[in-house]
């Protein structure tokens, strides 16, 4: 039998689920940088919402403990059903497991809180019961420490895990710079959210090919004047 994770993420062949990215989770978070975190969280949803990838979010004790999801990840699907839980593992939880067999892909990005506990728990449990491979977003995930992380990510590794980063995710669904139908979506994400990438782009835009500035407003330059 063909090995099925030797195929390239498509727009086509996966689903992203974001697990709990909520402020009382992200304060927990000890193995990256929190404002990083939520970069690479909001990043990956753009990219999902460029390529129509199916999206769920779910959510747990949002109004008891965690708070609701960040303001920009809510803004990228405005209007979007939320789903809420009191389980750990979301996989436990009826809605999220009809969600997934509803969008009909088996290939599953996951971007969670914490690594350790509500990652692996749905990860393993996905696997095991639903038949799903889980395509972990190493960059768009944090632990209670960098142990906790790290060793999370060893466990979901050894069972059939696949580690990736957002970038990496986005990148793998663009695959051809001649997919122009995404090509803008795409650099508009890696200016915004992909740092030295970002400034890169910026850079070559403006001054190799003589591009507008992308700041919303205009500024006059005042030339040099030496003091006297």
């Amino acid at each position: 039998m063909a090995n099925v994770k030797l195929e390239l993420l498509t727009a086509n062949n996966c689903q992203l689920i974001i697990i709990d990215q909520q402020p009382q989770m992200a304060f927990g978070v000890v193995s990256m940088d929190r404002q990083m975190l939520k970069n690479n969280t909001v990043a990956l949803a753009k990219a999902a919402k460029a390529f129509a990838v199916p999206t769920i979010i779910t959510t747990v004790e949002t109004l008891g403990f965690s708070g609701p999801p960040y303001p920009e990840l809510l803004d990228v699907f405005p209007g979007k059903e939320i789903l809420e839980r009191t389980s750990m593992n979301s996989w436990d939880d009826q809605k999220v497991r009809d969600a997934l067999a509803a969008n009909g892909q088996k290939k599953v990005v996951v971007s969670g809180l914490w690594t350790e506990v509500c990652n692996n728990s749905f990860a393993l449990s996905a696997m095991l019961e639903g038949g799903y491979e889980i395509y972990m977003v190493a960059d768009a995930s944090g632990g209670t420490s960098l142990e906790a992380h790290e060793y999370a990510m060893q466990r979901m590794i050894q069972v059939g895990v696949v580690p990736m980063t957002w970038q990496q995710v986005m990148l793998e669904w663009q695959r051809d710079w001649a997919r122009k139908e995404t090509y803008e979506a795409v650099m508009a994400i890696v200016k915004e959210h992909s740092g030295a990438y970002g400034m890169g782009v910026d850079y070559a835009y403006t001054m190799v090919h003589k591009a507008p500035q992308r700041a919303a407003g205009k500024h006059t330059v005042l030339a040099p004047v030496p003091a006297k």
